[in-house]
């Protein structure tokens, strides 16, 4: 049997645990307690960003490995032997093995000083690159005149929205075969409508730069409805009385759109431009359904014939996909450059 002195002796080894315990817990509250906003915030974000680096940088580095390694067409092993940098060489010099160049570009001595190895709308890169520019500027556009007009109180108002928040609901695959359909020559009749004032050739989806303005104009219809709803959150987000008060003031319907509008919308409208311009820089669905990435390829699509097209050369593929990451991290870093101080006041 214990006796009153052992359980004297258990009951204050359990307090001296307990207050050791509180004496911790305390220390650790006193120590965030002692940080400052920033470091807080980051504290709260580590969870994300080890989860982060779990699903996204370890598989970039993975990539980025096998990008070193030599292609291996034959054997049970797809990776060769270690090669150095060569693979990025030869994606961009033109020499790599694939259906469509990444880049082939070569320098010349008089102006504009380079020459194209192979035609413009046929190079991965200057296609991505041209496609993400060109739609995230229209889709920008259409879709913070769409935001704006919503934004107003009409009548009819919920079924111009949904009207214009439809194509967005279509699915990749069927976008891409209505625009397939509608330039088919013997099916649509956008082929001989285009044909007719001259701006296409009779086939169109087989020609790449036809073919790219087809797909451009598909993507914009889809996707200014995202660029629509994300803006028109931001423009429901406006204090109303500012427009009550500038009313007051004189100032007129342009002046009150570039001092408060603007000003205020302006990091919704570029939260939106960047998911937009990643989204874009990854384009593979809609070209693949509505001409083929050996009309129209992207840089996606040299991932996906490299990996799993006939060839099987996995290394060149690794190369293309990680210098597809870094060309959307430049992208990115630009945009945190340039509109840093955007909240603050700068647009």
């Amino acid at each position: 049997m214990a006796t009153d002195t052992d359980t004297d002796g258990l009951t204050g080894g359990e307090t001296g645990r307990t207050k050791d315990r509180e004496r911790t817990g305390n220390a650790v509250i006193n120590w965030m307690e002692g940080l400052s906003e920033a470091a807080y915030a980051y504290l709260l974000l580590l969870p994300a960003f080890a989860l982060l680096t779990l699903v996204a940088f370890y598989p970039m580095i993975r990539t980025f490995v096998m990008s070193l390694r030599a292609d291996q067409t034959r054997g049970m092993d797809p990776l060769g032997g270690f090669v150095g940098i060569e693979n990025y060489v030869d994606i961009l010099t033109g020499n790599a093995r694939l259906a469509r160049q990444f880049l082939d570009v070569g320098l010349t001595s008089s102006f504009p000083f380079i020459e194209l190895g192979t035609p413009f709308f046929q190079q991965a890169l200057f296609v991505t690159l041209a496609f993400a520019i060109i739609s995230v500027i229209m889709e920008t556009l259409i879709g913070f005149g769409q935001a704006y007009v919503l934004d107003q109180d009409f009548t009819g108002r919920r079924w111009v929205r949904v009207a214009i928040i439809l194509p967005w609901a279509v699915p990749i695959v069927i976008q891409g075969m209505i625009f397939f359909l509608m330039f088919q020559p013997t099916v649509g009749f956008g082929s001989d409508l285009m044909q007719s004032i001259g701006l296409f050739s009779s086939t169109p989806l087989a020609n790449s730069r036809d073919a790219f303005i087809i797909i451009l104009v598909a993507d914009i219809w889809k996707s200014s409805a995202f660029m629509a709803l994300l803006i028109l959150a931001g423009l429901q987000s406006v204090d109303r009385s500012l427009y009550d008060v500038a009313r007051v003031a004189g100032a007129s319907p342009w002046q009150r759109f570039k001092l408060i509008t603007l000003p205020l919308v302006m990091p919704a409208l570029l939260v939106a431009m960047l998911f937009r311009t990643m989204d874009a820089m990854r384009v593979f669905g809609l070209i693949e359904s509505t001409a083929g990435c050996t009309t129209v390829p992207s840089l996606t699509c040299l991932v996906v014939e490299a990996m799993f097209g006939g060839t099987r050369i996995y290394a060149t593929a690794a190369a293309v996909a990680f210098s597809t990451a870094l060309v959307i991290g430049l992208i990115i870093g630009g945009y945190i450059v340039l509109f840093r101080d955007t909240e603050g006041g700068m647009y």
